[in-house]
């Protein structure tokens, strides 16, 4: 299989989940009583679990893009992981919706956040294991050779994106806003240009 055949196929795959992020954000039924800003603005969690997981989610996807370019062949191993790492992908819509619902709760909320951050560092991992399953255990797979400084430069750049995503688990225990804030800081670190450039592959993951 060629590269641009899996990436296509992976992209269908990161359209639809990104896409799925939207529906867990509701219009208030009209009621006579009700008003519409308080309902509205009742739903804010679902907004900023929304807004988290659409730039995660996007950033993966240019860094993805950035490792199938450096591809000239795929191999079964390099499948395998790349399934993976699409699991948990389409696994954030879900997630997501979990930490809006119980974020306010007083009750099952440390549990919803511990899922919702362990999904984006399981993310990271897959997408950390599946560069280096291209650039270390099958380098042959390499459109034009990287020495050795250059892998250890993007392998260390993916794995650094992971360690974020084990503090904001582990923090789940004490505070789930705690955890959403150190997710949207991820996000909003890695949604800048220096931080993620056409030819980097670190994981918001």
């Amino acid at each position: 299989m060629s590269p641009s055949r899996l990436e296509a196929f992976s992209d269908g795959v990161f359209a639809i989940a990104i896409t799925l992020l939207v529906l867990d954000i509701h219009v208030p039924e009209p009621s006579a009583t009700a008003d519409l800003a308080h309902e509205l603005g009742a739903q804010w969690p679902s907004y900023v679990a929304y807004a988290i997981s659409f730039l995660t989610i996007g950033i993966i996807w240019i860094n993805h893009h950035a490792m199938m370019r450096r591809l000239k062949a795929v191999d079964h191993g390099m499948l395998t992981l790349n399934l993976l790492l699409l699991l948990v992908v389409a696994l954030l819509p879900f997630t997501t919706a979990l930490m809006a619902a119980y974020l306010q709760k007083s009750g099952g909320e440390h549990l919803a956040a511990a899922i919702y951050s362990g999904s984006c560092l399981l993310m990271g991992v897959a997408f950390a294991v599946t560069n280096r399953h291209a650039l270390v255990v099958n380098p042959g797979l390499l459109a034009a050779p990287l020495d050795d400084a250059r892998r250890r430069a993007i392998l260390l750049r993916a794995v650094a994106g992971v360690v974020p995503y084990a503090i904001a688990t582990a923090l789940a225990a004490v505070s789930s806003y705690a955890t959403l804030a150190i997710c949207g800081a991820i996000a909003l670190y890695y949604a800048l240009p220096f931080a993620t450039g056409s030819d980097t592959t670190a994981a918001p993951t």
